[in-house]
């Protein structure tokens, strides 16, 4: 687990794919301990640590946790009251709008009714490649975002994005098995194609403004080098 930021209070690591924030409450199948961050990091750190917030397990990037149960509940305030504004990459199929919101409510689990949700976008490049993905059309069209969502539901991204018809790719529970697959196979992009970049806040106790980022990997440069982002 690489650590991005580290003080007396709080420090954020580079989440990889693949790995889960904590013990899952719903899995079907039992998770290895070693695919846990929590155990890995209270490992690293020698004590009790605290998930501020969560990361599904095959999004990759910027995550916080708590070296105590009240930096804990300070921080959790912060993303509460939305003075913490999180950005992801995303890849998505099609070809999306310049800028836009998705504001379509979502079911929470343990709640009644739908929830407020919205997630905010950009698209930061779009492409055409010549390959018949799915036999429905004669080419494949992809768009690379960048997300911010304003609540954080369950899902919240790769929900939205698929309820507008433009699936992330790598989904396998919301996604496009198709494009899913020449990702994989044809273009050698593994997992969901969603990473949380980077996370800006003010500092509770300094006072100073905060920018934790993610740093580089394989599999974004090579995202980045196909939508001519490099």
């Amino acid at each position: 687990m690489r650590i991005l930021y580290q003080d007396d209070y709080f420090f954020a690591i580079d989440k990889p794919a693949g790995y889960f924030v904590h013990p899952p409450e719903l899995s079907p199948y039992p998770v290895p301990k070693e695919k846990i961050c929590l155990y890995h990091l209270r490992d690293l750190m020698k004590r009790d640590v605290f998930p501020v917030h969560r990361l599904d397990a095959p999004t990759s990037g910027v995550l916080l946790w708590a070296t105590s149960r009240e930096a804990t509940r300070e921080l959790s305030r912060l993303f509460m009251e939305r003075q913490l504004q999180k950005t992801y990459h995303a890849v998505v199929r099609g070809h999306v709008q310049e800028e836009g919101s998705i504001d379509i409510p979502l079911e929470v689990l343990g709640e009644d009714g739908l929830l407020e949700s919205l997630t905010v976008y950009k698209r930061l490049s779009a492409i055409e490649l010549p390959f018949p993905v799915g036999k429905k059309y004669p080419t494949a069209r992809y768009s690379l975002v960048d997300v911010k969502p304003v609540t954080g539901r369950w899902h919240q991204i790769r929900r939205h994005f698929d309820r507008v018809a433009h699936p992330l790719l790598g989904d396998i529970e919301h996604g496009d098995s198709h494009h899913n697959r020449f990702f994989r196979d044809h273009l050698e992009i593994k997992g969901l194609c969603l990473k949380a970049l980077s996370v800006e806040f003010k500092h509770p106790w300094s006072g100073e403004d905060l920018k934790i980022s993610a740093p580089p990997c394989e599999k974004w440069e090579k995202i980045y080098s196909l939508f001519g982002q490099n």
